[in-house]
This record gives structure tokens, C-alpha cells and sequence, in this order.
């Protein structure tokens, strides 16, 4: 179909707006994939299609086409945490630290990233994976790489410089195929959103109340997981483990997270392995928080 009929689809108002069926969010996300049409016309779409809401048949199209592109590699015992493209500004990234706890496990970690996305201007995945020095549990996938199509509209987003719907599905796209999964969520309806969209990708996904959108806490939060057809919601809070983390920055710079994770306080490193007991529960290696966190510390 002629890709002006999406953006009007998206983007003529209230009246004339309609909601896209799969096949055609398929068709108009390969279009964008593979740049068939101008970038302004890419921006257009996205920008009238995350003002209307985007709805789940719509999201769903859109990651059936990206099944087209995205190359995968299988990395066993693994669990995927899906962290924003659009960096961390408060607080470091903590899963370089998580991995070390995990790795009396037979856990994998695997973690992606790209170039700096829309809207947040904080530390990416992709930095603090080419900076510091990971275990070798920690699987980095670079979206250059195993999704260049998605990693090519980088500019056109950047200039648009607003979320859009790409933010919202780009952070679980699974390239290690992996059977576990944790993401964050900033607000309580994308937690049914995210487990309605990617639930069935994997044997348990995990959605946390985590800081800047990942999956890291610092501070009172809480997760939800599906069980039964229900969503299930529990508290977290670190004081109940004896855990007083208070440090936080206006703005990271890699250096200064460089030197926090190659020199953590003993309150990150408690906060750490509540962090890792989580984890282990998202991967059925406990049946708990609580559990977990005794594994860890015994």
C-alpha cells in the first residue's frame, strides 16, 4: 500500500484517524525497515501513531516484521534483560555486578544496546558494555549487528526526539534467544502491555517497577509476573533486607560509573544481590525474592 495512506491513517485527527490491522503494520513497518520511504515520512508516522496510542495488534505486527531482520544466536541458560535505548542518567547499571553473583548459577546474562535513541540523553547499554569489563556471562548484543535495519533509523529518530512506538517494543526482541526475560516499566499499564505482547516469548517474563525504565532497583518497587491468567503484583523493598542504598546523581558520566562498579560500597553490593535474587527467581532458579536472596548471602 502507498505509505501515505498509513501516516493518514495515523495522522489526519480524531475523525478521520484509524487504528492499522496487522498486514499493514507489517507492510508499513518493512517500508520504514528498509527506508523504501523518506525519513520524513518515517517520522510522520511515528509521531502520529504514538499520539494515537498504539494499540497491541498494532505492536504485534510490528514485531512479526521485525522476525524478517533480527539475527539471533543461541546463548543457553540464558535470561535476556531488557533495558531503554534511551540511557541511564541517576544510577549506575548494575548488571555488570549482577552477572558476577550469577555466575555460580549456569547464568547467562544477555543485554543489548545501539546509539543513543530517543528521549532521555543518559549512559546506553551499548557505552557501558564497550567501557567496562564484564564477566563472561554477560552477553552483549549490538543492534548494529543483529538488527541493522532498526539501528539505521538512529538518525531519523534523533531528530524527531520524541518516544515513539519503537521505544516500546525494542527493548525484548529476544537475540539470544533466550527463555527467560526481565524489562522495566515507568508506568502501570504497560506492565499488561508487556506481558501481553512478549509473554509467550518466553517460560517467564518478568516486569519491574526498575529505575529509568530498566530493570534495576534501588529503593521501594515492586514486579509483576502472569500466573494463571493473572497478574500477580509484589512489593520489593530493600529496607526489609537491611539494604540502604542512597547515592544518586544528577548526571552519570561513564568514568564515575566505571569507578562504582569497579569499586562498589558494601550497601551496592547488598543491593546488588537483591537485584541478582531477583534474577534468579525470573529464571525459576528460586522460587522467590526471599529465597533467592538467601542463596545468595548463605
Amino acid at each position: 500500500m502507498d505509505f501515505f495512506n498509513y501516516i493518514k491513517a495515523v495522522g489526519t485527527g480524531p475523525k478521520g484517524n484509524r487504528n492499522l490491522c496487522e498486514i499493514e503494520m507489517i507492510d508499513a513497518m518493512e517500508q520504514m525497515l528498509e527506508q523504501k520511504v523518506h525519513p520524513e515520512q518515517t517520522a510522520a508516522f511515528l509521531l502520529g501513531w504514538r499520539l494515537q496510542e498504539e494499540t497491541n495488534e498494532e505492536m504485534c505486527g510490528a514485531l512479526k516484521s521485525f522476525d524478517k531482520y533480527i539475527k539471533k544466536k543461541n546463548i543457553p541458560n540464558s535470561i535476556e534483560l531488557g533495558n531503554p535505548y534511551d540511557g541511564k542518567r541517576k544510577r549506575p547499571y548494575l548488571f555488570p555486578l549482577i552477572a558476577k553473583e550469577l555466575k555460580k548459577f549456569d547464568l547467562n546474562i544477555v543485554v543489548s544496546g545501539d546509539l543513543i535513541q530517543p528521549a532521555k540523553d543518559g549512559i546506553t547499554t551499548k557505552e557501558t558494555c564497550l567501557n567496562l569489563d564484564l564477566e563472561d556471562n554477560v552477553y552483549f548484543f549490538d543492534r548494529a549487528d543483529y538488527f541493522k535495519e532498526l539501528s539505521d533509523l538512529t538518525q531519523t529518530r534523533q531528530r524527531l526526539g520524541l518516544r515513539t512506538g519503537f521505544n516500546t517494543i525494542e527493548k525484548l526482541l529476544n537475540p539470544g534467544n533466550s527463555r527467560f526475560a526481565m524489562t522495566g516499566a515507568f508506568h502501570k499499564p504497560y506492565v499488561k502491555k508487556y506481558l501481553d505482547l512478549f509473554g509467550s516469548h518466553y517460560d517467564r517474563l518478568v516486569i519491574v517497577k526498575g529505575e529509568e525504565g530498566t530493570c534495576e532497583f534501588f529503593g521501594k518497587s515492586k514486579y509483576w509476573i502472569k500466573e494463571n491468567d493473572e497478574i500477580k503484583e509484589v512489593e520489593i523493598n530493600p529496607a526489609d533486607f537491611g539494604i540502604e542504598y542512597k547515592e544518586i546523581w544528577e548526571k552519570m558520566s561513564i568514568d564515575e560509573m566505571k569507578e562504582v562498579i569497579a569499586n562498589p560500597s558494601d550497601e551496592l553490593q547488598k543491593l546488588v544481590k537483591l537485584n541478582a535474587a531477583l534474577v534468579l527467581f525470573a529464571s525459576k532458579r528460586a522460587n522467590s525474592l526471599q529465597e533467592g536472596y538467601e542463596l545468595l548471602t548463605k
